[in-house]
């Protein structure tokens, strides 16, 4: 009797359980999915070759088994030529590797702020965990000329030399050139210093840097209380080439965010000679043909398509901006050399600076008859126009009429006169690293050295003269300098009010 009713009770559980089975057979809806699956058949110095992905696309991100990421590089026809962006130390010969069927994107968003992260969004500082925040491709199409608004507002550097005499505009590429340790990244430094009181969003994007100087400059941010407005985008020297290749692209993908919201944005390329040199190893180890002196024939489309983004919005669109100091580095001055020669063609001009003036301790070491800025002068404040329209010509002159001088040459009156009130400006025209100065304070020194009011001050006075008018200006003159930051021209009272000042300055200091 036992035995029946257990019998029926396994009978009624495998009906309950045949029925269920069959219910969840009609409720679920298995899909397909169809999954590329290759395999790497090469790897060495952070590139692989893979066969088995037929349909992949150039520039797609592909996962490795080990989940590390690459970039589909080459696409011959018997293989895939994959770049890889992470540690690698899992991956060998047989590994699978399949398709995600996306391109390369980054984080982006308010929460970078602040921060310094790589470019795969990986932080590198002490903060923590980036939030979930919104991705972007780190390439896309160049806005168009229709989509452009003309440059017109200026992009104080705080420097003036530049400011006076290579102008900046908000939406410019400006190029920052010179050989090595002459003042390059300092002058971008100082730029994005002088940006914290004027709203404007700070990238800098270290390519091939050292560790230990990428480390010095945040640091400085952080000291300086700039870095609130900063994103700082690391590929060391140490990175693989394929993650110094795509930084930049990484950097200004994380800017363009802003500028779609109508922000003005500056970004500092540091620079783009390492990033050059990156892909061409790059390109070198998948075989493909080097072209003029060793680098890859689409060497300039590598950067035009990079600094092309950089502009300014039409209004309707958002008004904002992206401004681009990209760097390079020269060797013996030689401007003309490839990259550098790329460059200056794809820019709206170039800074340039010149290790002569640099070993003479004329700092910052701006050429001024190198340096020329296509764009910022139609943005340039109309009191710079007023004060330094003849200043640059007239420096110009005093540096041809330096050289001949050192040739024990007698020389009348009036060269004697220009050479005097030449080695004023350029001791005016000199500048402290970290030590930027508002527009007023510069219109007030240009003012007073373009009229010759310092001919007759000894040059080791100047600096005391400039501190203490830097100092009284503002103070004395709140009106003028706003009319001044306003745009507004300087009317002869104005003037006379600012000579004022330099005299007072000039009496208190010379005694």
């Amino acid at each position: 009797m036992q035995n029946t009713k257990s019998s029926t009770s396994l009978t009624t559980a495998l009906d309950q359980t045949l029925a269920s089975f069959a219910q969840a057979r009609t409720q679920t809806t298995l899909e397909l999915t169809c999954r590329e699956v290759g395999t790497v058949t090469f790897l060495g110095n952070s590139i692989a070759r893979v066969v088995g992905l037929p349909n992949v696309r150039s520039q797609e991100q592909v996962k490795f088994a080990d989940g590390s990421i690459g970039l589909a590089f080459n696409l011959d026809p018997n293989e895939v030529g994959v770049v890889l962006l992470n540690n690698h130390t899992d991956i060998k010969a047989g590994s699978q590797v399949q398709r995600t069927g996306r391109v390369l994107d980054t984080s982006v968003g308010e929460s970078l702020l602040g921060r310094v992260v790589t470019a795969l969004g990986t932080p590198l500082d002490q903060g923590g965990p980036l939030p979930l925040l919104e991705r972007r491709p780190i390439e896309r199409p160049a806005p168009t000329i229709m989509e452009r608004a003309p440059v017109r507002v200026p992009l104080q550097t705080g420097i003036k030399v530049i400011d006076a005499l290579v102008p900046i505009g908000r939406g410019q590429r400006q190029l920052i050139v010179g050989d090595r340790q002459t003042g390059k990244t300092a002058i971008a430094l100082d730029t994005i210093l002088n940006q914290k009181k004027h709203n404007v969003i700070c990238i800098y994007c270290a390519i091939g840097q050292r560790s230990d100087a990428v480390a010095q400059l945040i640091a400085t941010l952080r000291h300086e209380g700039a870095m609130d407005h900063c994103i700082v985008v690391v590929a060391s020297g140490e990175e693989t080439p394929a993650l110094q290749y795509i930084t930049p692209y990484t950097a200004t993908a994380m800017a363009e965010y802003f500028m779609d919201k109508g922000r003005d944005v500056l970004i500092v390329y540091d620079d783009l000679i390492h990033h050059a040199r990156a892909y061409r190893e790059l390109s070198l180890l998948l075989r493909r043909p080097p072209g003029r002196e060793a680098f890859p024939g689409d060497i300039f489309y590598l950067h035009s398509r990079l600094l092309e983004r950089s502009t300014c919005l039409r209004s309707d669109l958002g008004g904002g901006s992206l401004t681009a100091l990209p760097i390079v580095e020269t060797e013996a001055g030689n401007l003309s050399a490839y990259i550098p020669t790329n460059l200056v063609s794809i820019t709206d001009g170039q800074i340039y600076l010149t290790p002569t003036l640099f070993q003479k301790g004329v700092l910052p070491a701006v050429d001024v008859g190198r340096s020329v800025s296509r764009v910022g002068g139609k943005a340039q404040l109309s009191a710079y126009r007023a004060v330094a329209g003849d200043l640059r010509l007239m420096y110009s002159q005093f540096q041809e009429l330096e050289s001949f001088a050192r040739f024990g040459t007698r020389l009348d009156e009036s060269t004697q006169q220009s050479l005097v009130r030449g080695r004023r400006i350029r001791a005016v025209l000199r500048q402290d690293q970290q030590h930027p100065l508002t527009v007023s304070q510069q219109i007030a020194l240009l003012l007073a050295a373009n009229i010759g009011l310092l001919d007759e001050v000894p040059l080791a006075k100047i600096p005391d003269i400039e501190a203490l008018l830097c100092r009284t200006v503002e103070q004395q003159l709140p009106d003028v300098c706003q009319r001044i930051v306003l745009g507004e021209k300087l009317s002869n009272e104005d003037c006379q009010a600012l000579l004022e000042i330099a005299r007072q300055s000039l009496h208190l200091v010379s005694g």
